[in-house]
């Protein structure tokens, strides 16, 4: 017959598999919280994200008048 103590005593590979379910419940609970921040703050700067995505759509004319004083740049 076991006594108490002999009893309680898991095995190594119980253990690796209660540490390995923890850090899988850990890592479910961060990318679900990444999810939730992620779509939280597209929900906040929605408007934001619509206009930059509208001005992306409109063509942004760059030889116009004003914009052409005949300086060039030497980048090299």
């Amino acid at each position: 017959m076991a006594s108490d103590l002999d009893s309680n005593v898991s095995t190594p590979g119980q253990t690796q598999q209660r540490e390995s379910a923890g850090w899988l419940k850990v890592g479910a609970v961060a990318a679900a919280s990444a999810l939730a921040g992620g779509l939280a703050a597209a929900w906040y700067y929605r408007k934001t994200l619509a206009r930059l995505q509208q001005a992306e759509a409109q063509p942004v004319a760059l030889d116009t008048e004003e914009n052409s004083d005949d300086t060039y740049y030497d980048i090299s």
